[in-house]
């Protein structure tokens, strides 16, 4: 999902031994299933949060057309724990026929010590590379030329408010008057919160986590964790931004300090305590899912400060798969444009696909739960447009978790920022080579 949609927990940080030894296990033998291709075959996809095939009926879809295959679907809640199971898998078998990959493991999947166990699905029967964003295609391709995941979805952002909490706090609550309150600058969101805190109804926050601000900082930075191939997070310009702006929003008071994806952030959504969230298209999901009914139309969606990604995935092919053609076959279809654009229009994922958005309910979608009335799909659609990747690397993952837990220290655990930024500074030290 990315994203999307992409609930994440920080996983253990891997060594190039450990994933060398992944490798060495991983892709010993693979095979291409049986020559009859009306053989009744099982296959499995295994993947994280809610990459949506299952709700906009894509595998019901599929199997009513090859009457002779069954889709299972293997899904981990958390991206993280889906991350450290996958590893165990690839040493000791048991993956599933298709994987899919989060964008921020995908510079280690596609490293050489890992890019093996994979098939190269730049050769699969019906891939058309010019169809996906280029970035997208690239972020999955290796040094010497295999692209070994094709492009579910993109994390474009937005920011969902509350309208009526900011009718009651004294803000507009326009999409478009929204928008131009913090055009441009990740400070003047801090701002609209400090203004919004001094009239907040009873009881509310700006916004749910300091957390989701910092993510939504360095995902639209062009300098992230990584400068030309090297560890860069001490001094990146992404980095210091965005955990300088969530030490502001912890001081003044305008987040609720809550740990994204865990229970009591799901049910704030519900007692309506925030105003706000950074909102990557894959969020719509959560956000309609947690607040339930009682509260459709009271959410909306505005542009971001800026226009960045923040997750995104890819689906992979083991090379070790029994029905390695098949899986590729159906990899290949949930990925084209016709198969994205549903389950966007199911629980909004942007596709990776480009050639949707010239598909009727793409650009031109509006959610009925969220902004009725918002040009939801065409804030999605330019903000993808708009995305110019930074540069990631083999941690880029567990730096992002690191960094986003050292701010719930200081959300949660009431550190200053010097402390908190001293401890992550020590744990990432320890764990990465």
């Amino acid at each position: 999902m990315s994203p999307h949609r992409r609930p994440r927990r920080t996983a253990a940080l891997v060594s190039a031994a450990a994933v060398t030894a992944l490798l060495a296990t991983g892709c010993s033998s693979s095979g291409s299933g049986s020559d009859d291709p009306n053989a009744k075959i099982t296959l499995s996809v295994g993947d994280f949060g809610t990459f949506g095939y299952k709700e906009a009926g894509l595998f019901d879809e599929y199997m009513k057309a090859h009457p002779n295959i069954t889709i299972t679907e293997n899904t981990t809640t958390q991206e993280g724990d889906y991350w450290t199971a996958l590893q165990t898998r690839l040493s000791g078998g048991g993956l599933d026929d298709i994987q899919a990959l989060e964008v921020s493991r995908i510079a280690l999947a596609t490293s050489d010590q890992l890019s093996g166990a994979f098939t190269d699905m730049s050769k699969a029967a019906g891939v058309e590379k010019d169809a996906y964003l280029p970035w997208k295609w690239q972020q999955a391709t290796t040094a010497d030329g295999r692209t070994i995941g094709l492009g579910t979805d993109v994390g474009p952002m937005a920011i969902c408010y509350r309208q009526d909490l900011f009718a009651a706090a004294g803000l507009p609550s326009d999409p478009a008057q929204v928008s131009a309150l913090w055009a441009g600058d990740w400070a003047k969101y801090v701002e609209t919160g400090r203004q919004f805190q001094a009239k907040a109804p009873k009881g509310t926050y700006f916004m749910d986590t300091a957390t989701g601000l910092y993510n939504g900082v360095v995902s639209s930075s062009a300098e992230q964790y990584y400068r030309k191939g090297k560890l860069a997070y001490q001094d990146s310009a992404g980095v210091r931004s965005g955990w300088k702006l969530a030490a502001e929003a912890v001081q003044a008071g305008v987040t609720q300090g809550l740990k994204e994806f865990d229970t009591p952030w799901q049910t704030a959504f519900s007692n309506s305590t925030f105003a706000t969230t950074v909102c990557p298209s894959w969020q719509q999901a959560n956000i309609e899912k947690f607040s339930g009914p009682g509260n459709a139309g009271k959410w909306n969606i505005a542009q971001a400060p800026a226009a960045g990604n923040w997750g995104g995935s890819f689906l992979a092919v083991p090379a070790s798969g029994k029905h390695v053609a098949q899986a590729q076959a159906l990899a290949v279809w949930l990925t084209a444009p016709e198969q994205q654009a549903k389950v966007f229009q199911k629980v909004g994922n942007i596709p990776a696909n480009q050639k949707a958005y010239a598909l009727p309910g793409v650009t031109d979608f509006t959610n009925p739960y969220i902004g009725p009335k918002a040009p939801t799909g065409q804030i999605f659609s330019t903000a993808a447009k708009a995305i110019t990747p930074a540069e990631t690397g083999p941690h880029h993952g567990d730096l992002h978790g690191a960094f986003s837990n050292g701010v719930l220290l200081m959300e949660q655990n009431h550190k200053s920022a010097d402390e908190a930024w001293a401890a992550t500074l020590k744990q990432v030290a320890s764990s990465v080579q």
